[in-house]
């Protein structure tokens, strides 16, 4: 009997950078607070983000927003989140602390928040370096990459 495809899982997916040390830093401080396990990650440089990106007339190369998805089964409608948004809602996902960091950013103008976001962005390789791939400190959490 041959495999069955996989099913797209429902629920929110982060794309982000998947190069950058900040980024990984984040997704991986992320999968700690998210404890009942919502999110899912994919890297923008993978072939399911890359699809995701062109489908919604995103950037498909210069990578400089995180791109959150609230639900992966329903990618074909163009209802996503940029920047601090994103992040907003990432943060809100984990749940927990995460939730109190989520409002304390919300405070702020999306403006204001979007031009930090875009400093820290244009800076965040030669501050936090191009990522080297390291062991996730759970085995269990690779199960929530999709690419």
């Amino acid at each position: 009997m041959p495999p069955s495809p996989q099913v797209p899982p429902a629920g929110p997916v982060l794309l982000f950078d998947g190069d950058c040390g900040l980024c990984n830093r984040t997704v991986r401080l992320l999968l700690r607070w998210d404890r009942p396990g919502r999110l899912r990650f994919a890297p923008l440089q993978g072939e399911l983000a890359q699809t995701y990106l062109r489908a919604h007339g995103l950037p498909d190369k210069d990578f400089d927003s995180l791109v959150w998805v609230p639900d992966w089964a329903r990618r074909d409608r163009a209802d996503f989140r940029l920047r601090t948004d994103g992040v907003i809602a990432a943060l809100r996902a984990a749940g927990g602390l995460a939730r109190i960091l989520a409002a304390a950013l919300a405070v702020f103008p999306r403006p204001w928040r979007d031009a930090g976001y875009r400093a820290v962005a244009r800076s965040r390789y030669r501050l936090f370096g191009e990522w080297r791939p390291r062991p996730l400190a759970r085995p269990e959490w690779q199960a929530r990459f999709l690419d």
